[in-house]
Parts: C-alpha cells; sequence; structure tokens
C-alpha cells in the first residue's frame, strides 16, 4: 500500500531548475519545512552551481559572493541533490521531469538584454551588459568573446546597478582589478584598455535612477576616474521635486545628495573621466567608416505624471555624442524552454503568483 505523500517513505519529490539564489533559496524553504518530507533535486546546464553569484556578480565585490556559504550548507543535506551540465529541454524533456517529480520549479531568471529597439544598435562595438559581464567574471559560454577597448569614450546606456558594475569595471585600474577574482583573461584585456571617458545615460532624472546609493557611491571612490555630472542634469523638475519633498524614503534623500556632491566636485586629473548624464535617451547609433559605432544621437528628456508614475517623453532637444562603443543595459528578459509557456512580448513564463499558467486561459498548467 501507498504510503501518504510528504511522509519520510514517500516525500515531496521537487525539481528546481536553475541553481542561482532563487533556486538555492526556493531550496532551503522547501527541506526547512517540519510537517513534511521534501526532496530537492536541483538541475543546472552549467557544470558549476551558484549562477547570477558565481557569474553575475561584479569581481570587485567579493562580499556579496560570500553568500555561496549559505549555498553550500543547504547542498550538504541528505535531502538535497544537485545535477551540473544538464540542460532541461535537451539533455532532458520536461516531460521525462514530470513523470518522476511532483513539482517543478523554474529559477532560470532573465538571461538575456532587452533591445533599445533604434537604428543602428546591430552596429560593430554595440554591445550588451550581460555578455561583458559574464565575460569579465569566466562565464565558459562567454570565455571567448572578444571586447575592443582601444575607444577613448563608452557609452553606458543605462542607469542601474548593472550599468554602474560596467562603468566601475572600465574605470578601475589595473592594479586595483589584479586584487579581484576577475577572469584572467578579462584581467589582461582591461589592462590594456585605452578609455578615458565613460558616459552613463539615464532616461529619467537623477531622482528616479535605478541605482542603489551603496552603489552609485562607489563611484566617488574611484583611484583611477574623476566623476562628473553636468549641472543642468542635476536639476529637479517640480514634479521630481514634488516627488521627493513628499517622500518618507531616506534613501531618495541620500541619494540625491550624493549625486549633488558628485556635481559640484572639480577635477582632479586623473586618467579617466565618467559622466553621469540623465534626462536623455539613444534615438540612434551612428556607423563610421569602419563599419562601427562613432557616435550616439540622443534626445533631451522631460518628465510626464502617467497615472502618479514619472515617465521620460522626448523634447525636440537633441545631440550628438561621439563614442566607439557602447554597452546597453536597459533591462532584462528571459528565454523560452521547450515545452513551457512563454511570453514573447513580456520575455517571461506566463504565471499567476508564481504558478505557470496557459497563456490563453490564464489557467494553471498542470
Amino acid at each position: 500500500m501507498t504510503s501518504e505523500l510528504g511522509t519520510a517513505d514517500h516525500p515531496l519529490r521537487v525539481a528546481i531548475i536553475g541553481s542561482g539564489p532563487a533556486g538555492f533559496y526556493t531550496a532551503d524553504h522547501l527541506l526547512k519545512q517540519s510537517d513534511i518530507h521534501v526532496q530537492v533535486d536541483m538541475f543546472d546546464r552549467l557544470p558549476t552551481p551558484f549562477g547570477l553569484v558565481r557569474f553575475g556578480v561584479a569581481p570587485d565585490h567579493q562580499k556579496i559572493k560570500n553568500v555561496t556559504r549559505v549555498f553550500d550548507r543547504i547542498a550538504q543535506k541528505e535531502t538535497f541533490r544537485f545535477f551540473g551540465d544538464v540542460e532541461v529541454g535537451n539533455d532532458i524533456s520536461l516531460t521525462d521531469l514530470s513523470e518522476h517529480f511532483h513539482q517543478i520549479c523554474f529559477a532560470t531568471g532573465a538571461e538575456t538584454d532587452r533591445r533599445m529597439g533604434i537604428p543602428g544598435e546591430d552596429l560593430a562595438r554595440s554591445r550588451t551588459a550581460t555578455e561583458f559581464v559574464a565575460w569579465f567574471n569566466g562565464h565558459p559560454d562567454y570565455r571567448d568573446y572578444e571586447f575592443d577597448l582601444s575607444a577613448e569614450r563608452v557609452a553606458v546606456v543605462g542607469v542601474g546597478n548593472v550599468a554602474v558594475d560596467v562603468a566601475r569595471i572600465l574605470c578601475r585600474t589595473p592594479d586595483e582589478l589584479a586584487e579581484t577574482d576577475i577572469a584572467d583573461h578579462a584581467l589582461d584585456v582591461l589592462s590594456q584598455s585605452k578609455v578615458r571617458e565613460v558616459v552613463m545615460l539615464g532616461r529619467r532624472g537623477p531622482l528616479q535612477a535605478a541605482f542603489t546609493n551603496p552603489e552609485v557611491q562607489e563611484l566617488g571612490e574611484l583611484v583611477g576616474a574623476d566623476i562628473h555630472i553636468p549641472p543642468e542634469d542635476m536639476r529637479l523638475d517640480s514634479l521630481s521635486e514634488a516627488e521627493l519633498e513628499n517622500t518618507d524614503d531616506n534613501t531618495l534623500r541620500k541619494k540625491i545628495t550624493i549625486l549633488e556632491d558628485f556635481a559640484q566636485r572639480s577635477r582632479e586629473g586623473k586618467e579617466r573621466l565618467l559622466t553621469l548624464r540623465f534626462l536623455v535617451s539613444p534615438t540612434e547609433l551612428i556607423a563610421g567608416g569602419d563599419g562601427g559605432v562613432r557616435a550616439m544621437r540622443i534626445v533631451r528628456n522631460e518628465l510626464t505624471s502617467d497615472g502618479g508614475k514619472l515617465r521620460p517623453r522626448a523634447t525636440e532637444q537633441t545631440e550628438e555624442l561621439p563614442v566607439d562603443l557602447v554597452f546597453r543595459s536597459v533591462g532584462y528578459r528571459g528565454l523560452p524552454m521547450e515545452g513551457l509557456p512563454f511570453n514573447e512580448s513580456w520575455g517571461v513564463i506566463p504565471n499567476e503568483i508564481g504558478r505557470v499558467t496557459e497563456p490563453e486561459t490564464g489557467q494553471p498548467v498542470r
């Protein structure tokens, strides 16, 4: 006679696809249940676990990577198993997994960048932040990528934490990078970098920038790079001033304090310059004689209120910014998996509070 599901003799079997933080924290929660026995099997297409922590966290942020010690403790539990170098949908199908597990949890993350959707985006020397970060972290899929850092001026489109990571690594000195766990091949290339200015571009104002305060504050502590914000980019419009005045969020006030300090700084004559621009959007990448990027056309934005949210709206004011290399960091989207519903417009697995649903009916799968 079959014992009740969730007992020691008949544990709830759960497959977790993906071995990054989301996967491990899910496993930890399941294995801590006191009223049900759970067996967790984790699958990852790479031979090694930890996903974003291993290949997405910047190499000069080693303390963040120490969270893998927690994951190691989870992996040592008797009711946990890890299967690396197994690609679900290729090496094993979802149908096969469904026959052996009571539940399947997808924790594969958003694996690719969103596009800017502008002319010239596919020119040579127009790259994604994701591939650059994976490259300097030694991700096996990106180890053989090549990055031409002979450009003197680089644009980073976006002002989230990943964009900050890209800008910061480009501005680090070789001695600083050598003290991190950056991949050897990346250290060799970055040590020969000719980059002299990095320009970060945010489509909204300084108050709405997505980076966190510790991340942006670190930009002002770079040994080999001055930081600059044009005064006109720090002027808050009336909508932003009202938002700042009415908020109880001290982190927003701290953010503005940090950025105002940057805007008031004088150049110290360091080897590189890091410039932060706000309320600007790229509208076109312009090709040079070699077929690669030579400039970026940008438009000045203004903020409008849309149901309480401040959104950028293009003005008539445009500018041509000379740049030789562009990294885009404007958001991320997932990739479809064979046998699983996928919303192409949003780049996500359709779900209702985490439960995978059929896109046509909204009903749960399985």
